[in-house]
């Protein structure tokens, strides 16, 4: 079998070779794109940790009633974040929240627009239906490497990654709830005049909004198993705790930073239910 590992697909070979390709070609792109998501960044970050800690929480709390109606929900967001100001680990929720939430809206505004074109376009999505398996199924620490050769170390790389990572998510399921509309209510709205950017508007977003609002929920779960990973890349946040840990092999602080991990996605989880 030597003459069939002797003679093995460059794939590697032809990787390094288009990264390095983009990095010198798309260097003013990559440079400009850094400064975007920074400027992101550091506005969410800032919008999270300028007030007090109990105006943050009271913000959330009062988004949650918004979304849910709910005080038993509203009553176990403040808990949670009272548990996360117990455990003094403020800082870095926030750092995650902020990842996590540029993510969302990285993902969102071009997540949606491609999700309803391949909705409309058929070919469109079954081109796309191999990239996107792609994008799912390679492994997370992948998606690292080009992060850091155009981005370098920071938050940029972690958010890049996590974009890649979360991206097919909000395609899929807008794609999904757009073209599951009923063809009744599409034949009807054009019965009535309707133009197709009304119909767009008026019939098939409300209708696909709980399909929407699920990509939005997986999305930031997603996102969430991101953390520990985007920390390798030096990413802050609640991953950094973790990898010391790991490092230092510290069951206490791994348990600890492991568990708020798992109440900010709850509380985040209850906050964008879509069955209450």
């Amino acid at each position: 079998m030597d003459w069939l590992t002797d003679n093995k697909i460059p794939i590697g070979k032809t990787a390094k070779s288009i990264f390095e390709w983009l990095k010198d070609a798309g260097e003013p792109f990559f440079d400009a794109l850094s400064a975007v998501m920074e400027t992101l960044i550091e506005a969410i970050l800032w919008v999270l940790q300028s007030p007090h800690p109990l105006v943050t929480i009271a913000g959330f709390v009062a988004l949650t009633w918004v979304l849910q109606r709910s005080w038993k929900t509203c009553l176990f967001v403040f808990l949670g974040f009272l548990f996360i100001l117990n455990q003094d680990y403020w800082e870095e929720t926030t750092e995650s929240l902020t990842l996590v939430l540029s993510a969302c809206v990285v993902c969102m505004a071009v997540g949606m627009p491609i999700g309803i074109a391949a909705a409309h376009r058929p070919r469109l999505f079954a081109a796309m239906r191999p990239v996107l398996d792609l994008m799912q199924t390679l492994p997370t620490f992948v998606y690292l490497i080009p992060a850091i050769v155009f981005f370098g170390i920071g938050m940029v790389p972690g958010l890049i990654a996590t974009v890649i990572f979360v991206l097919p998510a909000p395609i899929r399921l807008t794609h999904l709830g757009v073209s599951s509309t009923p063809k009744p209510l599409l034949e009807a709205a054009q019965a009535f005049g309707a133009t197709p950017r009304q119909t767009l508007w008026k019939v098939e977003l409300p209708y696909a909004l709980p399909q929407i609002m699920a990509g939005l929920n997986q999305t930031i779960m997603l996102s969430l198993s991101m953390v520990v990973i985007a920390a390798l890349v030096g990413a802050d946040g609640l991953g950094v705790p973790v990898v010391r840990a790991l490092n230092q092999v510290n069951p206490a602080l791994g348990f600890e930073a492991g568990f708020v991990i798992v109440v900010v996605a709850i509380m985040l989880d209850r906050m964008l239910r879509v069955d209450n």
